[in-house]
This record gives C-alpha cells, structure tokens and sequence, in this order.
C-alpha cells in the first residue's frame, strides 16, 4: 500500500513522523507524497498556535478533498486539543499524542473491523514511548526524540496540557539509537524532546549525562541541542560546554520577554538579570557561540514601554537570531482569562520591529566571521554548488561540487542580507 506521511509543528512531530514512515517501509509500504493516490494518510498535527489549528484543520479537510477514498489518520496537539471538531471532519483512526509508534498497527486493525478507532489517555500519567529511528532522509544530520512533555506550566502554553508530565527516554537506550546513527554514517545528532534540558528528571541522569556517554562515540562529530530552558544550564553543563568541542557553538534559549513583570506574567522561572548572568558565563566560555531565541511579542500584559524594555535587553545581549511569536490566545491557559488585551495592529507593528531588529543582529553576527576560516559539514549538493552549516548553524553555500556529509575548510569572503557564502 502507498502511505502519506504528512507533519506540522515542531522537531518532536518531525521525527515521530520518520519513525511512522519507517515503519511502514520495513513493513514493505511506499511512502509517497499526497498527490500520489495513497492508500492511508496519516497528519501529524500541531495546536501551539491558532495558526497551527488552522493549519492542521485546513491539511486534514486538503487530504480528505484531494484523495476521498484514503484511510485517514489524525495524530498530534491538535487531535488532542480539538477531538470533536475532528471527527466532524469524518476521519478514520484519531489519537493524540500517544500510540504513534503503533500507528501501523492500528490501520491494520481498521482493515479488519472498518469501523472508526479513536483512542486517547490520561497524559499525566504515561511512561515515555520509545521510538527509535535507523535513518533519516537526511544523512547528515539525525534527530533523537529523548524527552516528551513539559511541567512548566507558562500561562500564555497549551503544551503541557497537550503533551502531558515530563518524562524521558531511557539512557542505554537513547545511547543505543545514537550509536546506530553514528554507524551507519550520521555525524550530526540532535537532541530533542518538547522540554530538552528536563531529560533524566527524576533518574540518576540528566541531559549532560547523555551528552558525556555520546561523547565517546568516535565517528560523532556534533552534538546539537535543539533547545533549552535558561534555568537548566547548570554548573556541571557549563564545565561539558567548556571541555567539550562536540558540542555545537549555538545553542537556543528562549527568553519570551525582556521585560521582569510580564515575564512574571508568563510564570517564566527566571527575570532578566539572572537571564544576562548566564548568557555571560557560556559567553566567557564560547566567545563566538552563537545564542538564538524566541520572544512572545503582544503578551496581553505587555505595554509599550514593557517591549522598549524587551528591545532594549534583546541588544544588550546580542543574539544570533530571534524567533518571534505573535501571542495566540489558547483556551485553557491562565493567560486566556487576563483582561489588558494587545490589538492585532499593535501586536503587527510589534513583531515587525523585532523581526526587522532580528535581522540586524543576524547580519551582524555573521560579519564576525567574514574573511575567517570555518568547518562546514556538507548536506546538499547542486551541479554547481554545494550547501551546509557550520558548528554555530550558519548557512554556507560554496561554489563547488562536493560530497554530501563531507567536512569542508574554508574562508567566509561574502556575506549578503539572506545567507553567507564561501567564495
């Protein structure tokens, strides 16, 4: 049978959706794309935004329109979060955000019965789902779920409430995916999860546990973070960050606000200052880290002097990029019921302004780097150039054919507004 495979969302959705595509091709499927008449159609869906239900919504009624006889399968945030709203779409197989690895086995079961599988849990109390993975399309860079869930609780984020308590990955058996990876020719792992640096919460392990038992993996050349909460870089992952060149020269902490009172508002764990202290010390420790962000822009409590504040600690403290997010009202968060509401034409102007701001900083950290040596590990490759990132995740485009998932060395000669390139 032919298999769609389609996701929306964050890194987490991307690799459960590639242990669901791999499945079906060890089970002698073809994964094709939507136009392609397929059989069974499974979308992964994301509810962090209103335009991720609308995007989730609008994919779902696009599949069943496109290809009306397919068997439908809706997983994902928005599966959990709309449950009603979905089977008024009329699909087949809806689950949320557990049995995803068992994806395969449920539309096995739908042949035999025909009748509609809806299956959902208690998200507070679930033990992790292993799901492993032995290849990407990509095989230069390999993304390893090892953690799901969040306990954070931020007042303006339905994830907790979509995803359930924190809970994570076994070591040995996050080691032994990674391994397998790393065998078969991935140089680049990324560690992700919906809460990253809470991996091993409650074991005798943590995230810098798993970062030293990887380590020793010789044909690893990167270890990738894919993101992590300013509280949870602690003293001992500052000395791993200091001893370990594995470990890539970025690293995403989201800051959401620069301003102490809204932050508060946000329930963030952290006010600015202790923000700056730690930024600081990885600073001390990599100089030209590249440190990128995401900020809530049109928190219902945030003033215009509380975003002059939020533009005035984004330059202070220079990040690499930024991440904007218009705020989105979601049901059932604590900020849904606060009264001092942003318009939409303030939150525009808003994220205009940081996204203009964003690209400035950007420029200006890649400027560091013109005419300065740097080690790019090679992903796609054109007729007539080849393309890649460096360490510090700078897109680098190169004027010559090479091979995929090759480290190459050279000089950054030019740098243009959207990319830079080695000449």
């Amino acid at each position: 049978m032919k298999v769609c495979v389609l996701t929306l969302g964050c890194k987490v959705n991307l690799y459960e959706s590639e242990v669901i595509k791999e499945q079906f091709i060890n089970n002698n499927h073809e994964v094709v794309d939507l136009n392609n008449n397929p059989d069974i159609i499974i979308i992964n869906t994301c509810s962090v935004t209103n335009q991720g239900d609308s995007k989730s919504r609008k994919m779902i009624r696009r599949a069943k329109k496109i290809n009306p006889k397919s068997i439908i399968v809706v997983c994902g945030c928005f599966a959990e979060n709309h449950k009603e709203d979905i089977l008024s779409l009329g699909v087949d197989i809806l689950i949320g955000n557990k049995d995803k690895s068992k994806i395969i086995s449920l539309v096995n079961d739908y042949y035999e019965t025909k009748k509609p599988i809806i299956k959902f849990y208690d998200l507070n109390n679930l033990e992790f789902e292993d799901m492993v993975i032995n290849n990407f399309e990509n095989r230069t860079r390999g993304f390893v779920k090892i953690q799901d869930g969040c306990n954070n609780y931020c007042s303006y984020c339905i994830i907790p409430y979509m995803r359930g308590r924190i809970r994570s990955k076994d070591i040995n058996v996050a080691y032994e995916e990674i391994k397998e990876l790393v065998i078969k020719g991935y140089k680049e792992i990324v560690l992700t999860g919906i809460h990253t640096g809470s991996y091993g919460s409650g074991t005798d392990y943590n995230l810098t546990t798993l970062i030293k038992k990887i380590s020793a993996l010789d044909n690893l050349k990167r270890i990738r973070i894919s993101s992590i909460e300013i509280t949870e870089i602690d003293n001992d992952f500052l000395e791993e960050l200091k001893n370990n060149q594995k470990i890539c020269d970025h690293m995403h902490i989201p800051l959401q606000s620069g301003e102490d009172s809204v932050l508060n508002m946000m329930n963030r764990k952290y006010n600015i200052q202790e923000y700056k202290e730690i930024i600081k010390k990885i600073r001390n420790i990599r100089p030209n880290i590249n440190i990128t962000t995401d900020v809530i822009v049109g928190f219902p409590t945030e003033t215009e002097d509380n975003f002059k504040e939020t533009i005035k600690n984004i330059k202070e403290i220079k990040f690499g990029k930024i991440h904007v997010f218009p705020y989105s009202k979601r049901n059932g968060t604590a900020a849904a019921k606060m009264k001092d509401i942003v318009s939409s034409i303030e939150k525009k102007n808003r994220s205009k302004e940081l996204m203009n701001l964003s690209l400035e900083l950007e420029h200006d950290y890649y400027l560091k780097f013109l005419n300065k040596k740097v080690k790019v590990l090679v992903e796609e490759v054109n007729d007539n150039y080849s393309m890649g990132y460096t360490s510090n995740y700078i897109k680098i485009f190169i004027n010559k054919k090479l091979k995929p998932n090759q480290e190459f060395m050279g000089n950054i000669n030019l740098i243009d507004k959207n990319n830079v390139k080695i000449l």
